[in-house]
């Protein structure tokens, strides 16, 4: 009888074990989520640590804003030094995974101004387009593309 208990605690064990994993498209979501928290906390380097070292992105104007990583730290940290508030607000996330490659699409609204007012300043809507690639057991975005929606 001890061993008929012990082997059902062992499954309901693994089986909870394999329900509580976090799935791939949850992660490339909570990564996204981390992003948006990171840049309304003004704290782009931690924006950053979501985006490959080999990243090229695109602002889909077609005049050749291509941007590396480097580049759109910079664009993250003059936009910290902008507005004194910063907001992200997301549309649903669409994540599609085929295998250790995805591709997240999302609108986003964003909006800055002072510390003071209660309406922004500035907003626009931005439709982004963004590549993800597994790194082990995390997901890190190696390419992206954004225009502004009129």
């Amino acid at each position: 009888m001890r061993l008929i208990a012990s082997c059902i605690c062992i499954a309901v064990l693994l089986f909870l074990g394999a329900c509580s994993r976090t799935s791939d498209e949850q992660r490339i979501r909570a990564a996204i989520a981390a992003m948006q928290q990171a840049m309304e906390a003004h704290q782009p380097r931690d924006f950053l640590a979501y985006v490959d070292a080999d990243f090229a992105g695109s602002n889909g104007n077609g005049n050749d804003g291509s941007v590396d990583r480097a580049m759109l730290g910079n664009i993250l940290r003059a936009e910290v030094l902008r507005n004194d508030r910063i907001g992200v607000n997301l549309g649903s996330i669409d994540v599609d995974i085929q295998g250790n490659r995805a591709t997240a699409r999302v609108a986003a609204t964003l909006t800055g101004g002072g510390a003071n007012g209660l309406l922004p300043e500035r907003g626009a809507v931005y439709w982004i387009v963004s590549g993800w690639k597994k790194d082990g057991r995390d997901w890190r975005c190696y390419n992206a593309s954004w225009q502004q929606r009129p």
